[in-house]
């Protein structure tokens, strides 16, 4: 039955997708390690649920979810939304055993802070909507004890978020290509059909993308960012240590989550249209 729910999420996955999955799997694995916890925290210590039956034309998908990592796939005819996703890892790294080497979140990181140092400084200061990320220098509602700074993260369905930070609008050529690739980042779980419609889509929306930052932006600072436009959110959080004994933000402990904002999360605007088109009289 493993092997079999694998299967499902390697064949809905891109490749690099499935190998970004399973490297959460692997670090929570690791993190079980490291705190004695194997029972409670192992490679495959997550939930499958199967919606519909598997099919070219009536809608099904499935849903994978556990500590770090959770997806929502939903499949009709040919078209495929994932989303939300929550991919993290504590720590990000792997140092020791036979998955050495492994590194989490990195071009997400890179990119992101490489995009907010590219900035010239009063867009950098439009950005940066608040310099700490310490809760207790964070307006009310502004930090949650197990989201950290996310805005999208658990039991936040259909929420109003205002755009925030700076316009894509006053980017530059080579910073939006930078938002773009970071984007592709995020989504590279989607196979290459549905990943290049949902680039082309919110390349489309550019003009109405924000940027925002919390935190610093040196070399070695943690931070939180979020690109968000009227068809995609993404957000990158370094947050405290729950397992490890960070107790404020650090650069070894990342959460990451994906929204379809106006309705699309889990498929729900792709399956109501899919079932006024089946109900919609013959003319």
């Amino acid at each position: 039955m493993r092997n079999a729910v694998l299967d499902v999420i390697r064949a809905s996955l891109s490749t690099s997708g499935f190998a970004k999955a399973r490297g959460c799997m692997i670090a929570n694995a690791f993190l079980g390690e490291l705190t004695q916890l194997p029972a409670l925290m192992n490679e495959h210590s997550y939930n499958f649920v199967l919606f519909g039956e598997p099919s070219l034309s009536a809608p099904w998908g499935w849903n994978f979810y556990g500590h770090h990592l959770a997806l929502n796939c939903m499949i009709i005819d040919r078209q495929m939304v994932i989303s939300p996703t929550f991919m993290g890892a504590e720590p990000t790294r792997i140092d020791t055993g036979p998955h050495a080497g492994l590194r989490m979140f990195r071009e997400e990181e890179e990119i992101g802070l490489a995009l907010m140092q590219s900035l010239r400084p009063e867009l950098r200061d439009q950005a940066q909507i608040f310099p700490s990320m310490l809760g207790t220098d964070l307006p009310e509602g502004r930090w949650h004890p197990g989201d950290g700074l996310h805005l999208g993260g658990a039991f936040r369905d259909n929420r109003v978020v205002p755009f925030e930070g700076v316009s894509a609008v006053a980017f530059n050529h080579a910073q939006r290509s930078m938002l773009m690739d970071l984007a592709r980042t995020f989504l590279v779980y989607l196979p290459d059909g549905p990943l290049c419609a949902k680039l082309a889509q919110i390349e489309r929306h550019l003009d109405r993308t924000h940027w925002s930052w919390v935190g610093a932006y040196g070399d070695d600072t943690p931070f939180y960012y979020r690109i968000q436009s009227p068809v995609i959110m993404l957000e990158f959080d370094h947050h405290a240590g729950v397992w490890l004994n960070n107790a404020t933000p650090a650069k070894c402990h990342v959460h990451t989550v994906v929204r379809t904002p106006n309705g699309n999360d889990y498929g729900k605007d792709l399956l109501r249209q899919h079932l006024e088109d089946v109900h919609r009289p013959a003319p």
